[in-house]
């Protein structure tokens, strides 16, 4: 018989366990998001690239459950990527139980997945680093399954690891911010094109990212064909434009099709819109001068 006091400790220690935890200060975070198909994926991985060819130590995370960050990377479409949440022998070592055993066993609520990079990173065409999650579910919304388990404890054990431009590419939507995913991300890249329901999803995002105290909040308008696109985005945000600290514009090109999935086509060439990733790049980069970080070399984030 289910006992609702043991359910309720439970919680409330899963709860606790994330008030305890603290994103490590040398290296940053992006988190970005937006309504499914307005651009995201490609947009991290030319920025995975872009950081790379920076001298910067660059992780991709794949949290959408599509899965298509690493074939956007560069990975072969042939080559079949197992995201975390199939591994379910590792899901069991580090919790104590496996997917679909359901209650009665003890289940570790802070697993250790240090070694999570290094068994399940992949190591991607130009350097980049990926990591591909799987999908999550409802993991801050009471589901205390193992694999949402590891998987919280996996986004925190992220936000520890130093040195390091993080990318977090999410599913679709916002829910990922009510599970509290993006805790410890210091900038978010709200992905939008000029549709009425993507402005809407940006439009709660930024104010989902404020609550969760992320300070910089960068609006990316894609697939821009004139300027009466951007008034349109305007209009439909209204007083809400203020949430964000920057605002980038990409140009709508053929071109990005033509070279679909991988990216690295059209890196290197005269694209606007590599060149409106890369002001994105520099933006970010900017914001690391100076970083007071708990290194006492701070030299990766020199220009």
């Amino acid at each position: 018989m289910d006992d609702p006091g043991r359910k309720t400790r439970i919680y409330d220690t899963a709860g606790e366990l994330q008030r305890q935890s603290r994103p490590g200060k040398d290296g940053f975070r992006v988190v970005i998001t937006g309504k499914g198909g307005v651009g995201k994926t490609t947009i991290t991985a030319i920025l995975s690239h872009l950081f790379v060819k920076q001298g910067f130590s660059t992780l991709a995370v794949d949290e959408d459950p599509q899965m298509n960050l690493p074939y956007a990377l560069g990975v072969p479409t042939s080559e079949e990527v197992v995201p975390i949440t199939s591994n379910l022998d590792y899901i069991e070592e580090k919790t104590g139980a496996r997917p679909g055993s359901g209650w009665g066993l003890m289940m570790s609520l802070n697993p250790d997945v240090s070694d999570v990079v290094e068994r399940f990173g992949m190591r991607g065409p130009g350097g980049v680093n990926i990591l591909v999650m799987g999908t999550v579910v409802q993991a801050a919304g009471g589901c205390l399954c193992p694999e949402n388990t590891l998987l919280d404890s996996v986004i925190r054990y992220i936000n520890l690891r130093k040195g390091e431009v993080i990318l977090l590419d999410t599913q679709a939507g916002v829910e990922h911010f009510g599970r509290a995913l993006a805790r410890g991300f210091s900038q978010a890249l709200l992905v939008t094109d000029p549709t009425f329901n993507a402005v809407q999803v940006v439009k709660k995002a930024v104010q989902l990212a404020e609550d969760l105290d992320i300070k910089r909040r960068y609006l990316v308008i894609n697939r821009v064909r004139s300027d009466s696109d951007i008034k349109k985005v305007y209009s439909i945000l209204g007083d809400t434009k203020d949430l964000f600290s920057g605002m980038f514009y990409l140009p709508y090109e053929s071109e990005m099709l033509e070279c679909e999935p991988d990216v690295r086509g059209i890196i290197g060439t005269d694209s606007g819109f590599v060149g409106g990733v890369d002001e994105i790049r520099r933006e970010i980069q900017e914001c690391c001068k100076g970083y007071d970080g708990n290194s006492s070399d701070n030299s990766l984030w020199d220009e």
